[in-house]
């Protein structure tokens, strides 16, 4: 039995969401093949640095490369499109065939069954983060033959909206939390009184840098009771151009003026490591945000949040904004001042309660490490994976 872990993106925010599985899968002592595959050299080193001793020993370590003929497509069209992602797979068709379960965090690995025919392959969806967006739950969810989810929320979701088999579904906790280790918290620009996490989505039709980005930077200029953490989605500046597949719109992250890079009180991370290991989330002390996913990992300590509807959402009862209800909405960045004054009283009396219900909602955590809690499941669905497999191959055709 082969199970692969596939890490297949242009940044290292997939690699805690699935890694510790597989690190989990040798502690439970599974008695197959483990391999990790990566497809790029920041990948492979951020593997590394979370799997330790046991990469390239317990667990294989696989580095795909590409075709030339796909490398220079990719030198085209990767500005805008993520064209090495998708051909990655046509390049490495072999080692796919080689394995009887993928684990996977994203949704592009479905071409493997789509595209090139491995229906014998098992796609296990480890998904990556607990937001609410709606492409979270379109109906390519059910096209993977498991899906591992945080909580309960997501588990109706796919249900109800997706219409995945509650069978086909485990509920594990969220792998990523067991990585977080106190002792690294680090408190970010020491010299403000309170640290604000701007943590915009890449979208164009959900983010509010696009419209609002420079006047949120300008409400932070020269003050010190307020620091500015600047932490956007790991995406917003990857590419020239932002794409997004579920509402067809494209965008210009454009640049960040040189004034606001100056000062005490400012700081700006467009895709470190801390930008994906939950270093702002913890620090923080309070979130200003949109879309992105990373709230939820916010909430594991509840604190004060604002939310800036540039786009003028009609939100309340919408779940695709369900987020929106752990703390105040505004629609411009002019509403900021006041927002800030009155968010740790806002907090106290009316949104900490909400928040720790949408955490609950979110993220069903136990005793047993997620980790281990996931590794049980992938292990499960993988023997009776290679039960079926056999089945079928002693049918005649």
């Amino acid at each position: 039995m082969r199970i692969g872990f596939l890490f297949n993106h242009d940044q290292i925010h997939q690699v805690a969401h699935s890694l510790p599985i597989a690190l989990a899968l040798v502690e439970i002592g599974f008695g197959g093949e483990i391999v990790v595959a990566t497809t790029n050299a920041a990948l492979a080193a951020e593997v590394r640095r979370i799997g330790g001793a046991h990469i390239g020993t317990a667990i294989e370590h696989v580095e795909l490369q590409p075709s030339p003929l796909s490398r220079r497509m990719d030198a085209v069209l990767g500005k805008v499109v993520p064209a090495g992602k998708l051909l990655i797979y046509r390049d490495n068709l072999a080692f796919f065939r080689s394995l009887d379960v993928l684990v996977v965090a994203e949704k592009t690995s479905l071409i493997l069954k789509k595209r090139y025919g491995l229906t014998n392959l098992g796609i296990i969806h480890t998904r990556h983060g607990a937001g609410d967006r709606a492409i979270g739950f379109n109906k390519a969810s059910a096209c993977f033959d498991h899906v591992l989810c945080s909580g309960p929320k997501i588990r109706d979701r796919l249900i109800a909206e997706a219409g995945l088999d509650r069978d086909a579904i485990s509920i594990v906790g969220y792998p990523k939390f067991d990585l977080i280790r106190e002792s690294s918290r680090v408190r970010f620009l020491p010299t403000a009184g309170q640290v604000v996490l701007y943590n915009p989505h890449p979208s164009p039709y959900l983010s509010s840098w696009y419209r609002h980005g420079h006047a949120v930077f300008e409400q932070f200029l020269g003050r010190s009771d307020h620091g500015l953490l600047f932490a956007p989605h790991v995406m917003l500046f990857q590419r020239q151009f932002v794409v997004t597949i579920d509402r067809l719109t494209v965008d210009k992250a454009g640049e960040i003026p040189s004034r606001f890079l100056r000062g005490d009180n400012i700081k700006v991370d467009l895709g470190s490591r801390a930008s994906t290991d939950m270093s702002y989330t913890l620090s923080a002390d309070i979130y200003l945000g949109d879309a992105s996913s990373q709230v939820y990992e916010f909430l594991l300590k509840p604190r004060p949040c604002i939310f800036l509807n540039s786009h003028g959402h009609v939100w309340q009862g919408d779940p695709n904004f369900q987020h929106w209800r752990a703390g105040e909405v505004i629609t411009c960045p002019d509403q900021l001042p006041l927002a800030l004054e009155r968010a740790d009283e806002l907090h106290a009396t009316r949104y900490r309660a909400v928040q720790e219900d949408l955490f609950a909602q979110s993220f069903d955590l136990e005793d047993t490490p997620s980790s281990i809690r996931a590794a049980y499941a992938v292990a499960s669905f993988a023997e009776r994976q290679c039960r079926t497999n056999r089945h079928l191959t002693l049918v005649p055709a």
